[in-house]
């Protein structure tokens, strides 16, 4: 499944490069590097967004708009979580420098590239408690997560973003 995951991963960013016609910015990188201990639970803290609103949005289907939830407001704090670990600047009067952590947004993506091959797999064989409307909705919002998460992590500008959305495979 790793090779899978890192496939999936890879690929997406060769399609935003041929997109882009340029070659991906990188995030600065980890000025301090974090002990495992401590990026595996940012890590925890990013899956446990993604379990609760995902969970929320199955109980309540608020986000839903012509039947599909929206990634964007499905998930707020997961993506807002992201941009806080990708901050290089932040006011003068804050409390504490910025401290970009690029390598942990790095392990986000690989548990969301993960999950869609766990939700591919799932679908071309559903057990007799997965309900395919359910894991369909799951695996095109997640899909779209792994996309945003992307952006986010190369920098990449509101209309370019726009952009490529509009030439977004469906």
């Amino acid at each position: 499944m790793r090779d899978r995951v890192a496939t999936l991963i890879r690929g997406r960013r060769e399609r935003l490069t041929r997109a882009l016609g340029r070659p991906l910015a990188e995030p600065v990188s980890d000025r301090s590097p974090l002990t495992e201990e401590a990026r595996q639970h940012l890590l925890e803290e990013a899956q446990d967004l993604y379990w609760n609103e995902l969970e929320w949005e199955n109980l309540t289907e608020e986000e839903a708009t012509d039947g599909a939830p929206l990634s964007e407001l499905t998930f707020p704090g997961l993506l807002a979580f992201v941009r806080g670990l990708l901050l290089t600047e932040v006011n003068p009067d804050a409390l504490a420098p910025a401290e970009p952590r690029p390598a942990v947004v790095e392990d986000i993506l690989a548990f969301l590239a993960g999950r869609i091959v766990e939700l591919e797999e799932r679908l071309s064989a559903p057990g007799d408690d997965d309900d395919p409307a359910q894991l369909r909705s799951e695996f095109d919002t997640t899909d779209r997560l792994l996309d945003l998460v992307l952006y986010r992590y190369h920098g990449l500008a509101p209309e370019i973003v726009e952009r490529l959305e509009t030439s977004r495979p469906h």
